[in-house]
């Protein structure tokens, strides 16, 4: 019922009856339940039809909050949420790098606290941390799956030390699915879409949603189109392969490339070896996006090379489930994406299979260097308070007209 609330943005009990189907006095019990613990709010009445208006009710956006928390080698995002999934605060902080799990955590619960003290917001508001990183967290597995420079997180009981560390519970995911739902509770993505948020942070991965429910597959690594095989010649990716789009294409080939190239390593500052020991692929790739922007052609072919690759990858995953929607996203798209985003549409207009049937809009994320963190907030929101079922999703035709134009940007 209260994500049925928030995804209407303003709704009555007599629309919330029409949407989920249940009694006139469910929705009455429930409704004045919400509204005893703070959660929803009677705002107004809508207009009349004949007979009585009707009181519309909406989400409490202060009255509870969820930490999100994006955790990666290059940097650590946060993000602070209101009930409806806006940003309330964000920040950003040294990543994890080759640090021991143990000091990465607690410098993270510091971090966490200063973003919750930072805006005032009592901490007895905030339901939980959501915490997401590369590959699939699972409290069984935990971080198997790692890419290399993050493999000294194996077996961390990372959602345990966390829920010591902060005092909250603890929701883990995979970054690409997170992003993903961020887009979808920002209000940015249709409920009804088939769509995917294709994430390029140090790595390569997807995210997808199908009317509004993320799909996670067996084991949570749905979507992983980072080793999507693109050249069985190709060099061999970390995973065991060859020739993926992530090593084929991922920011760490960039910067390969780059370097190999003295005259595009010395435009975009990549030659400087006392600089190089403090550097981060995610920092030098930002280096290369600039100067291919400025016009330096080596650096700017090295870029379009990695669009085409990534383009075709995202054609296939197109391909296999039918997307009308594609949104880049992820710390380097939010550098380099308007540069992928013209080759990846142009890809979807020539050769996507139902190009004929319906296009793939792309576009770029609004909040495309914090999507992850926004997303594991929303995963807080949604296992705390309003957990995804399949029919929960309030259809189109079934919200109020009334409402049609008074929904939210915020979901």
């Amino acid at each position: 019922m209260l994500d049925v609330i928030r995804a209407a943005g303003t709704i009555s009990r007599v629309g919330l009856i029409r949407a989920t189907g249940f009694t006139g006095a469910t929705i009455s019990t429930v409704v004045r339940k919400l509204i005893e613990d703070g959660l929803v709010v009677e705002t107004g009445r809508a207009e009349s039809t004949g007979g009585k208006p009707r009181v519309l009710l909406q989400l409490n956006q202060s009255s509870r909050y969820a930490v999100g928390v994006h955790l990666d080698h290059s940097g650590i995002a946060y993000v602070l949420t209101d009930l409806g999934g806006s940003v309330v605060a964000r920040m950003t902080r040294a990543g994890a790098g080759t640090d021991d799990p143990p000091a990465v955590v607690e410098r993270m619960a510091a971090e966490v606290s200063t973003l919750i003290e930072g805006v005032g917001v009592d901490e007895r508001l905030v339901l939980g941390v959501g915490l997401v990183s590369p590959g699939p967290l699972t409290p069984a597995a935990g971080m198997r799956l790692a890419p290399p420079i993050m493999r000294h997180w194996e077996d961390f009981p990372l959602d345990e030390e966390v829920r010591r560390a902060i005092g909250l519970p603890v929701v883990l995911g995979n970054d690409a699915t997170a992003a993903a739902l961020g887009e979808y509770w920002s209000g940015a993505v249709s409920g009804a879409s088939t769509f995917a948020a294709v994430y390029v942070c140090t790595g390569i991965g997807s995210g997808i949603l199908i009317n509004g429910i993320p799909y996670h597959g067996s084991s949570g690594n749905a979507g992983e189109i980072g080793h999507i095989c693109l050249d069985p010649d190709g060099p061999e990716c970390w995973c065991g392969a060859r020739g993926c789009t992530e090593v084929m294409a991922g920011p760490a080939a960039v910067v390969a490339r780059a370097r190999a190239d003295a005259e595009v390593a010395r435009a975009a500052g990549l030659d400087d070896e006392g600089a190089r020991r403090h550097s981060s692929v995610a920092a030098d790739f930002a280096a290369v996006a600039r100067a291919a922007r400025r016009g330096e052609p080596g650096a700017r072919a090295i870029v379009d090379r990695s669009a085409r690759y990534l383009a075709v990858a995202t054609r296939t995953l197109a391909n296999v489930l039918d997307l009308d929607r594609v949104v880049l996203t992820g710390q380097s798209l939010a550098v380099a994406g308007s540069m992928y985003l013209p080759v990846v549409q142009e890809e979807l207009d020539r050769s996507f299979f139902a190009r004929a049937t319906h296009p793939v809009a792309v576009r770029i994320s609004t909040s495309a260097a914090t999507a992850p963190a926004i997303g594991a907030a929303t995963m807080v929101l949604q296992s705390e308070l309003v957990p995804l079922q399949a029919g929960t999703r309030i259809p189109g035709d079934l919200a109020e007209p009334e409402q049609a134009a008074a929904r939210p940007a915020g979901g």
